[in-house]
């Protein structure tokens, strides 16, 4: 899914898109995590139990590795100037790829320490352990004996085996900040909201919820970021709107109490709420023609 919007030289232009999103999510991601190896941060597939590593597992991580470099050679050649070249000349034969190079993403919190009491009531595997910015997980590879070992930790600092647990020496990339406050702006600018006069409150209230849920997108469950930062930017303007309108009603009626004239809204609303009152007292009193059905039966009862 892509954002765009319609350059005063009637150019569509993108500003965001998800291949973008994902790619500062994992960098970002990867600030909170150790690796054996720098080599070993890109996953190639997902799952959520070693048992889920077989054949067909197999060639669809090599699949999507030959994929992803494949699209790296691409870009790599398009800046280069080759507009002649194409995709599918540069993504490499599955058979071409050994599987002691793939990496698997093993979704657990089986390296997060347990968090007695945190919550009373324990919905899920997250609620037992410390609280996360974003869902914990593990960086699985063959090694040349064919053995699956760990290889990466997310929430982790220093070496695999002897590091800690940690959750506060990353951050989030500049470039996905930066998305934060364009998709907010971006956002603000549609015909539902820009004519508040607290918009910049809205979008403040949208960045700073942004920064704060960001990194709990599961890439496990969807490849499309844009619709869950949006549907957090929604919420975020929807509250600021429900705020403001309760203090408005709250001035409203301090100014009422004190014989002054309360905003245009509750003027507004006021004046329509008497009409709506008046034409519903006029169609109440108002006499109906009366239907075929009433003409019949009292021409029944004259003739009776």
């Amino acid at each position: 899914m892509t954002a765009a919007y319609v350059s005063t030289s009637g150019r569509k232009v993108k500003y965001l898109n998800n291949k973008d999103l994902l790619s500062e999510i994992h960098h970002s991601k990867r600030s909170y995590s150790s690796f054996l190896n720098s080599s070993y941060h890109q996953h190639d597939l997902i799952i959520n139990n070693l048992s889920e590593i077989d054949d067909e597992a197999i060639i669809k991580a090599k699949t999507q590795r030959a994929k992803r470099l494949g699209l790296e050679i691409f870009g790599l050649a398009r800046k280069n100037g080759d507009k002649k070249i194409k995709l599918s000349e540069c993504i490499p034969h599955i058979d071409t790829i050994d599987q002691p190079h793939l990496v698997f993403r093993l979704m657990t919190y089986e390296h997060i320490p347990l968090a007695p009491g945190r919550k009373k009531t324990l919905k899920s595997t997250a609620d037992n352990h410390e609280k996360l910015n974003f869902p914990p997980f593990q960086h699985w590879k063959f090694n040349d004996q064919d053995q699956l070992i760990c290889v990466g930790k997310s929430h982790w600092i220093g070496p695999i085996k002897s590091g800690k647990f940690s959750k506060d020496h990353g951050r989030i990339t500049e470039n996905l900040g930066k998305m934060f406050i364009k998709l907010s702006e971006r956002y603000a600018q549609r015909s539902n909201w820009r004519g508040y006069t607290y918009i910049e409150e809205m979008k403040g209230q949208a960045i700073l919820q942004l920064s704060q849920i960001g990194l709990q997108f599961d890439e496990s469950k969807s490849e499309n970021p844009f619709a869950y930062y949006t549907a957090a930017v929604t919420n975020s303007f929807t509250r600021i709107l429900n705020m403001e309108k309760k203090n408005q009603n709250i001035r409203d009626d301090l100014l009422e109490e004190a014989g002054l004239t309360p905003s245009m809204t509750r003027q507004n609303s006021q004046e329509y709420a008497e009409e709506i009152a008046r034409q519903a007292e006029l169609y109440k009193n108002m006499r109906m023609p009366k239907s075929d059905e009433d003409l019949v039966e009292e021409e029944g009862s004259e003739n009776i």
